[in-house]
């Protein structure tokens, strides 16, 4: 699908910084919202901004302030670490 947007030229500037693709930064704060509000995958951004790997999402959604390391995810790695040290970090 294409999408045309029509931008005021006073405006213009403002929501595009100098040297932006416009298309490109309206496309990515798109999928950026969408992935914050679980409309899409990681797999369907990779697709939709046609990053190669699942590795070059990562910078994208950090850049968005986008993190998806969970309270679940913490508490794995923490048992991991306990295991792996032998010890009881928590």
């Amino acid at each position: 699908m294409q999408v045309t947007v029509e931008i005021p030229d006073e405006f213009a500037a403002q929501l595009v910084p100098a040297g932006s693709d416009p298309a490109r930064l309206v496309l990515e704060n798109s999928v950026a919202e969408a992935y914050r509000h679980r409309r899409l995958t990681m797999e369907q951004v990779r697709q939709i901004l046609g990053f190669a790997t699942r590795m070059e999402v990562d910078p994208f959604l950090q850049k968005y302030e986008i993190y998806d390391y969970t309270v679940e995810d913490f508490n794995k790695d923490a048992a991991a670490m306990d295991r792996y040290l032998g010890t009881k970090t928590r």
